[in-house]
């Protein structure tokens, strides 16, 4: 069976959520986003659902993680290249992101992080698809 992925994930600022991520090349589902969040499409079965803090708290019954101190969960998307690797984190860290942790480097797979407007952390991964298998 194959299912699709809805990530929620809380957010300070939707209109400047949106606009980063925008900046990095992702697209939207318009009917699933309004003043309070944004549908963000990652591909035809994975959905980053990023929802203004008051609108995430109508789903949660505790509160949210503090990112400044503590990470709920580490995104990794990957790459087609360890230039586009590169190229999408010096994209978000120049568009308000911050770099996060060392760039890893093991030859057929290469990663680099960054942390977005509100903390979180998205990898960037590249693997080199003749040393899979």
């Amino acid at each position: 069976m194959s299912r699709m992925l809805f990530v929620n994930m809380a957010v300070k600022d939707i209109k400047a959520t949106r606009k980063f991520f925008d900046g990095l090349g992702f697209g939207f589902n318009e009917a699933f986003s309004d003043e309070n969040c944004a549908s963000m499409v990652i591909n035809e079965v994975t959905t980053v659902m990023l929802l203004e803090e008051a609108r995430f708290r109508d789903f949660i019954s505790d509160d949210i993680c503090d990112t400044s101190k503590a990470r709920e969960a580490l995104l990794c998307i990957s790459a087609d290249s360890r230039e586009e690797v590169d190229s999408l984190v010096d994209t978000a860290i120049g568009a308000g992101g911050s770099a996060w942790m060392e760039p890893q480097d093991q030859g057929f797979m290469y990663g680099r992080a960054f942390r977005d407007l509100d903390g979180h952390v998205w990898e960037v991964m590249w693997m080199d698809p003749a040393a899979i298998g």
